[in-house]
């Protein structure tokens, strides 16, 4: 920032510049030529005066003699004429001079031109009053040689104050451009500490201009409050785990002791009394795991997609192959997604348990992942019943459910654990029927990814059981995290 700044100043000042000092310089320019060529011009008249009473009384010249003398020590060439052309007195030989002109001037008015880069030539005739025949001719010859050092001068000058004025204003723009700037680089490197999980992380607040001060106090107090609430909700989260968990386990042990001591018609009795400790463990198990994704903040790294999609699609095979449900996972080329460790395990353990529990005997799962540009998209799609779209649009909230006895957790899980990393969730009709799941996520620039150590290559193919050839497999344990994720 401090740079563009500072550019722009200077740009600014140098057309302001630029518009000024030409036209200045131009101007002045022609009032020198001007003045010197009036000054040339009195010079001649100056010496046709002398000269006139030289041509009328054919005196002896003393005095014409000594103004050419004058002119001559002031580096001019000049010469005087009579009325038929012939030399009188001066130089014999000015260049640029020629018997016509001199002819024509005797006739004419004052002339004046310029006949080499380097010379102005003055003709001035010799007579009385408005007579049009005059006595003679005056020719004077000036070097431009002083004009063309004025004028260089004055050029010189005004480039060196415009240069002058243009660095100086560069080196102001620049430390007014690095004053406000650089607090403003801290509050922004701050900004991405805290959002990477440093909560705390401060910005420094004695630096720059007021409101910037005033602005990186005010992220401070945020960043300040931020920590303490997180730290809070992290502690009552861990506080909920050990109060809640340990009484739970005691309760549901106590039940399932009293149910091998109490009487058939308590049976019934005790069996919901069960049921609804087991409902009350997942819900809480729900709520923490809610709560860790909420406060995800782990640092994103390279995550082999078509990696993890197999594994996670051959460790919830056996439950498809109990539930007869034929899953199929694929990728048609490697990609590398931009995730925090572990989360995407997470993300496709929630969905395939969703899935299974919402597919019927027979159906199918599909996971799959295509690279799109500069995003990865994961999709996740069944043939179950699917959801109606007044369910799609309240999957995302919690506590809404469509599976009798669920918490309405599970999607909620999803959708933080995506959004954290940077991505979104959305849900679709399956074609033919069912609930596609498809999620966006960043992918990681193919020049920053770098193999984690220990991670598997495994190849692009597909992944595929089907329940009806195969053996069923022992199934994998089943929490209640996943099974209400038809929300």
């Amino acid at each position: 920032m401090a740079r563009r700044i500072a550019l722009i100043v200077v740009a600014l000042v140098t057309v302001l510049l630029g518009t000024v000092a030409i036209p200045l310089g131009l101007l002045t320019a022609a009032q020198d030529r001007h003045d010197f060529q009036d000054e040339a011009i009195a010079s001649a008249a100056t010496v046709a005066s002398v000269a006139e009473e030289h041509l009328d009384e054919r005196s002896a010249g003393g005095s014409l003699a000594r103004s050419i003398t004058e002119m001559k020590h002031r580096g001019d060439q000049v010469a005087v004429y009579d009325s038929t052309g012939r030399w009188v007195a001066g130089d014999r030989s000015i260049p640029g001079v020629s018997a016509a002109l001199i002819g024509s001037a005797i006739t004419g008015s004052a002339t004046f031109g310029y006949p080499s880069a380097d010379r102005l030539l003055v003709v001035r005739p010799v007579g009385r009053g408005e007579t049009s025949v005059h006595l003679g001719v005056v020719v004077l010859s000036r070097s431009t040689e002083a004009l063309d050092h004025r004028v260089a001068v004055l050029w010189a000058w005004l480039t060196l104050v415009s240069v002058a004025g243009v660095l100086a204003c560069a080196l102001t723009a620049t430390a007014l451009a690095r004053w406000v700037s650089r607090p403003l680089s801290g509050l922004e490197a701050a900004a991405q500490r805290l959002g990477s999980g440093e909560f705390d992380a401060r910005s420094p607040a004695r630096y720059g201009p007021r409101e910037v001060r005033r602005l990186a106090a005010n992220f401070n107090l945020m960043a300040a409050r931020l920590e303490a609430l997180v730290s809070g909700h992290q502690a009552m989260m861990a506080d909920v785990s050990h109060q809640l968990r340990t009484p739970l386990a005691a309760l549901r042990l106590r039940l399932d002791v009293l149910a091998l001591q109490t009487p058939g018609q308590l049976a019934d009795e005790l069996a919901g009394a069960q049921e609804e400790v087991a409902r009350l463990s997942r819900m809480v198990d729900g709520l923490l795991a809610v709560a860790r994704a909420e406060n995800v903040t782990t640092t994103p790294v390279p995550v082999r997609v078509e990696t993890v999609i197999k594994d996670r699609a051959a460790a919830w095979l056996p439950a498809a192959e109990e539930k007869s449900v034929y899953l199929t996972a694929s990728a048609i080329e490697p990609v590398t997604a931009r995730l925090g460790e572990g989360h995407l395990e997470q993300i496709l353990d929630n969905l395939l348990a969703n899935a299974l529990d919402a597919v019927p005997a027979g159906g199918r799962i599909r996971v799959g992942a295509v690279p799109a540009g500069s995003r990865v998209q994961i999709v996740v799609a069944d043939d179950g019943p699917g959801m109606s779209p007044q369910q799609q649009r309240a999957a995302f909230r919690r506590y809404v459910s469509a599976t009798p006895g669920g918490t309405g957790l599970g999607l909620a899980i999803v959708h933080r654990l995506v959004t954290s990393n940077g991505g979104t969730a959305e849900l679709s009709d399956t074609p033919g029927g069912g609930l596609t799941v498809t999620l966006d996520v960043p992918a990681m620039p193919r020049d920053r990814i770098a193999r984690r150590p220990g991670a598997p290559a495994v190849a692009s193919r597909e992944l595929s059981r089907d329940p009806a050839t195969t053996p069923p497999g022992r199934p994998i344990p089943r929490t209640g995290i996943g099974k209400d994720l038809r929300s």
